[in-house]
């Protein structure tokens, strides 16, 4: 059994992960992924249930990731604001699996505890940039406040226009860090 190691559960996670990036969400089996792993479709079940609870999984630890990342940003003023924008353009598409099952809702239970926590995490991370960037306290939620609402709409969407291979994101890590700040700067604007 290739995968029965010390972390069985986070083998599976990653597994999953890579049938994701190499097949898309739609695709994904537990069968296929137990055959894949050389576990018992059974093993899956003991640590997620179901399909449904595999990607509930995978989003709750999409969720963590991204957060983490968003809050290492040192945080002041517009480039603040600009570059947790680009951490989390940066983040996601270093992990497209995730960012294809974090926000299809259709996918995850968002009734699992751990899923909500990390998922209400994201959103105080988001509010970090935006917070010092508008020159007040946590403005509220990122999903109603409005300057946090165009700039997580920005970098989404900047996210899901590159991942489908819409957008030229230049040949080297710098080139697109680069692109990603020229776009998100304009949210800078007054």
């Amino acid at each position: 059994m290739r995968y029965h190691h010390g972390d069985l559960r986070r083998a599976m996670l990653d597994a999953a992960a890579e049938a994701i990036d190499r097949d898309g969400v739609d695709r994904l089996s537990i069968r296929g992924l137990a055959r894949a792993t050389e576990v018992s479709h059974t093993a899956f079940r003991h640590h997620f249930g179901d399909r449904q609870g595999l990607l509930t999984a995978l989003a709750a630890q999409g969720y963590a990731g991204m957060s983490s990342t968003l809050r290492a940003v040192e945080v002041a003023g517009s480039e603040g604001f600009l570059e947790v924008g680009v951490a989390y353009i940066e983040w996601a598409l270093e992990h497209p699996a995730h960012f294809q099952v974090m926000f299809r809702p259709d996918l995850a239970d968002h009734d699992d505890p751990t899923l909500r926590e990390a998922l209400d995490d994201l959103a105080g991370a988001l509010m970090l940039g935006a917070a010092d960037f508008a020159g007040r306290e946590q403005p509220g939620d990122p999903r109603t406040n409005p300057l946090a609402l165009a700039a997580w709409s920005l970098t989404h969407g900047f996210v899901t226009l590159a991942l489908a291979g819409n957008l030229p994101t230049g040949d080297t890590r710098a080139e697109r860090v680069e692109m990603i700040r020229s776009v998100l700067r304009h949210l800078a604007v007054p």
